[in-house]
């Protein structure tokens, strides 16, 4: 499994990125996926999950009704939609692979594989 994370930039708050991960792994469609973001000084945070199917999605507090996690099998790839982004949204942005489960997963430690990371920049 190998993920490759694109789509990040700098925007004016109040903006929109799309993010997305290619997933190499031949078994894609089986295991869940992850957004997390690290802050300049700041631990990684969890961001979004979702299944395996698309079906079942997790949000932070903090993105809860601007950001949008989905899933496309076919592809092998999961996108982040980032609207209404705020300067508090600036950060290296990572996906995330959980081949051990088909459910959404908040904590990093159940991930094992990860994508280098994407930079996020919102100014005020």
């Amino acid at each position: 499994v190998q993920l490759q994370a694109s789509g990040g930039g700098t925007v004016q708050a109040g903006g929109s990125l799309r993010l997305s991960c290619a997933d190499s792994g031949r078994a894609f469609g089986t295991y869940a996926m992850g957004w997390f973001r690290q802050a300049p000084g700041k631990e990684r945070e969890f961001v979004a999950a979702i299944s395996w199917s698309g079906a079942s999605t997790y949000y932070a507090d903090s993105v809860k009704g601007r950001f949008t996690i989905s899933r496309d099998n076919a592809k092998n790839t999961v996108s982040l939609q980032m609207n209404s982004l705020k300067p508090e949204d600036t950060a290296v942005y990572y996906c995330a692979a959980n081949r051990y489960s088909r459910s959404p997963v908040v904590s990093s430690v159940e991930y094992d594989y990860w994508g280098r990371g994407t930079q996020v920049t919102v100014s005020s």
